[in-house]
């Protein structure tokens, strides 16, 4: 029981990001940690009470928990501590592009703890001027520039064991999920540029259709219970229904607790809801927070429409939208929109979406079914963290 416990403790420390000290943030990194010991003793009280047959009193387990609790905020407060001690934030010189990086710069500057951005400097000032300028710093960011001058700062960072931190583009991404081939004296990089193989279809329609059934058995009281606050609240319908892409860009009907007043979007324009979104009903915020509004799509990976790991579902209008700008966005539907996803988990809701795209394309070029247990299994960390839900900023929200 020990050696297990002990397992899945590792696993779900490892899982959760609770061994990253310095790499989460501290909020991050405690509730990874949290998490992971709830999970771990909550499993291991059902499993003595498995071998045992009969429901113990939880006390020692609440004892237990809350000494852990006691432990692991002390020790990551104080781990924590030395590291920043140990490692100040890197001094940062960020070379910008033709795309704007103000998005990456906020994102950077909300790590004060690890970075630094002292200087920005614009590609169009010349190599020359940047070879003299990287060397004054600890790192370089390299922002979206184009490949050629990409490569020359690459190899001139190599060559003075300067640290880089570079924005990935498609064709990276791409890349670095080939297969390498050493068939010949010259390297070569194969990309089958194919999506899940047959077999690896089967194996996730298999666990799709399982786990759906069990999920709508388990979360059957849920539907009732939100279905009445719903009823309550704004007296319309419950379930919501809207047109997604799936697959090979097909459309379906998704469905989901209603969270938004009826009729929404009466003057016809698609909009993503925003920061404080009057068009919110009162439950609506706790479904959206803690992604409860889209429990009704179990149904949707019951009928094949979606699966319970992939790409977002967006809408079309949006889509034709986005691709006006990114025509690439249409790479995503390789594989079938799913409940939960690696843009999901590792992007947010208002991330851009250039940035999803990057995100799910990593997913596809990399699946596998481990991946795929690992999203689900990180689902209910991101179901609690208020990043992940919130809404775009208001002149963003046609986009």
């Amino acid at each position: 029981m020990i050696f297990l416990y002990g397992i899945i403790l590792i696993l779900l420390m490892n899982t959760y990001g609770g061994y990253k000290v310095g790499y989460l943030k501290k909020g991050n990194l405690l509730y990874s940690q949290i998490l992971a010991v709830i999970f771990t003793n909550v499993f291991t009280y059902l499993q003595i009470t498995v071998l045992d047959k009969h429901f113990l009193t939880p006390a020692q387990l609440i004892k237990m928990t809350g000494l852990d609790l006691i432990v692991i905020i002390t020790w990551t407060l104080a781990y924590q501590w030395i590291y920043t001690k140990a490692f100040p934030p890197r001094k940062m010189l960020l070379i910008s592009g033709r795309r704007s990086d103000y998005h990456l710069m906020e994102k950077i500057n909300s790590r004060e703890d690890k970075y630094e951005i002292c200087k920005v400097i614009d590609i169009q000032y010349g190599i020359l001027l940047l070879e003299k300028e990287i060397l004054n710093y600890d790192g370089v960011i390299i922002g979206d520039i184009e490949s050629h001058e990409r490569n020359l700062i690459l190899k001139y960072c190599f060559a003075n064991s300067i640290r880089t931190y570079n924005v990935p583009k498609i064709s990276d991404i791409l890349l670095k999920s080939s297969v390498e081939l050493n068939l010949f004296d010259s390297p070569l990089m194969l990309s089958r540029n194919e999506g899940l193989t047959v077999e690896q279809e089967l194996l996730k329609r298999f666990v799709d259709i399982i786990g759906s059934l069990i999920g709508i058995v388990i979360a059957s009281p849920l539907f009732l219970l939100i279905g009445l606050f719903i009823k309550l609240t704004d007296n319309g319908p419950v379930i919501f229904k809207q047109s997604r892409l799936t697959k090979d860009n097909k459309e379906f009907q998704i469905y989901k607790f209603r969270t938004m007043i009826q009729e929404a979007e009466k003057d016809g324009v698609a909009r993503l809801a925003s920061n404080g979104d009057a068009r919110i009903i009162p439950i609506g915020h706790l479904l959206r927070r803690t992604r409860l509004d889209e429990l009704p799509q179990l149904f949707n990976i019951l009928r094949g429409d979606m699966s319970f790991v992939g790409p977002r579902p967006e809408r079309p209008e949006l889509v034709a939208t986005i691709m006006k700008e990114i025509p690439e966005f249409s790479y995503r539907t390789k594989v079938k929109a799913g409940l939960t996803g690696y843009a999901q988990i590792y992007g947010k809701y208002n991330t851009t979406s250039y940035d999803k795209l990057k995100l799910d394309l990593t997913y596809i070029r990399n699946y596998s079914f481990l991946l795929d247990l690992k999203l689900i299994i990180m689902t209910p960390k991101i179901m609690f963290m208020k990043e992940s839900t919130e809404g775009v900023a208001n002149e963003k929200i046609n986009s």
